[in-house]
């Protein structure tokens, strides 16, 4: 019997003349999602996206997994492949559903029939089938309002399909539909999560991430490739830049005021950022940031970060609190990894007291103690190219 694989789209059914360029970016994102687990059809038709495997060695299983991690795609669903002929659906359709029947208690058939030049309309389709089911499954009964299983059946363009039960996308829209943004990628909970948000959205993703050797050591940028390697399950591919930040915040150190040491630092952070995301065509900076929850958060440091950047600053965790976000880790593998006891640039020289109410006056008088331009000039930056 053969099967394919359905994928709808959501948001993208609402973008007009665009939408076939989202649909197309979809496609290609399903398609290099697909390449390890074997030779597949992609191809899209009326708003649906088909995924027919090409030979026996494709695995299915596998299949319908790694797309439930494609952003654009709200839900999915195996089915039956069957002739646009009634007989050939009513016999299917028993067959294919043998597996699953004898479970149920209530069922009810949903058709829709996009080809117009079928001579069944949708409630016929519904209610000869639903015949063809009771006789073939006699302990169940219909139950229009919440059954047990909801039988599809679509006629399409080149052929009739049957499925069962859907399963849920990751919704979002197609990663690299909405431009490239660089990703302040720390080891904690909360950068990734970020990152895994505005990937989402459908921005491709390429991350920084700050080292401070000897005060940060070789586990834990492991533990940043590995978080990396998590998020490329979602984003695909990742370019992860390592900065490097010791004599920055020595130099910060030795000269700022102390209760200003987190701010200054942060600044520091979008100074080199920047013209890395000039280099790579990011249009926006995202940070992992949530309000209030911690000193360098607040909205009069956030404002003194943003005063020395000249992109968009995205924050898509900034009014969620701690629970929240590390819901969304343990949903996308990256909390196990993040809670691992390798300390990062930003937890080795936090102050005792830091300011929660700094001033841009303040911090840039502080600054002034600081050759920044000399600073950034000896910051080097390396890069790694992360891939599933």
């Amino acid at each position: 019997m053969k099967e394919i694989i359905l994928l709808k789209c959501g948001e993208i059914a609402l973008k007009g003349l665009n939408r076939s360029g989202f649909e197309d970016r979809l496609v290609k994102n399903a398609k290099r999602k697909l390449a390890p687990l074997g030779d597949f059809n992609v191809w899209k038709a009326q708003s649906t996206i088909y995924v027919e495997p090409k030979d026996e060695t494709a695995d299915l299983d596998e299949a319908v997994d790694a797309l439930q991690k494609v952003f654009g795609i709200v839900r999915l669903t195996r089915a039956c492949v069957a002739e646009k002929d009634f007989a050939d659906i009513s016999a299917r359709s028993v067959e294919y559903l043998a597996k699953i029947m004898p479970e149920k208690r209530t069922f009810k058939v949903e058709a829709k029939r996009s080809d117009k030049r079928f001579p069944m309309d949708s409630p016929q389709i519904c209610r000869e089938l639903g015949g063809v089911l009771l006789e073939a499954y006699p302990h169940l009964k219909v139950k229009v309002d919440d059954p047990d299983i909801t039988v599809n059946v679509e006629i399409r363009e080149r052929a009739a399909y049957i499925h069962g039960e859907q399963l849920p996308g990751a919704g979002g829209m197609p990663v690299g539909t909405s431009g490239r943004a660089l990703l302040m990628l720390s080891g904690g909970i909360d950068s990734p999560v970020a990152g895994y948000m505005m990937a989402k959205r459908g921005l491709d993703i390429a991350a920084l991430h700050f080292q401070s050797p000897p005060y940060t050591g070789e586990r834990a940028w492991l533990k940043v490739k590995a978080l990396t390697e998590k998020l490329c399950v979602y984003c695909g591919r990742i370019d992860l830049f390592s900065a490097g930040f010791t004599e920055i915040q020595e130099e910060i150190k030795r000269r700022c005021p102390e209760e200003l040491f987190t701010v200054i630092m942060r600044r520091m952070m979008m100074r080199v950022a920047m013209p890395l995301a000039e280099k790579e065509e990011c249009g926006a900076i995202v940070t992992g940031e949530s309000l209030a929850q911690v000193a360098s958060q607040t909205l009069p440091a956030i404002a003194c970060t943003d005063d020395v950047s000249d992109i968009p600053v995205f924050r898509p965790l900034i009014g969620m609190d701690k629970q929240e976000i590390i819901a969304i880790a343990q949903k996308i593998d990256t909390f196990d990894t993040s809670v691992l006891p390798y300390e990062d640039c930003c937890t080795v020289f936090t102050p005792r007291h830091p300011r929660t109410h700094p001033t841009i006056a303040m911090v840039e008088d502080a600054e002034r103690a600081l050759d920044i331009p000399a600073l950034l000039a000896r910051c080097e930056i390396t890069h790694e190219r992360i891939k599933l």
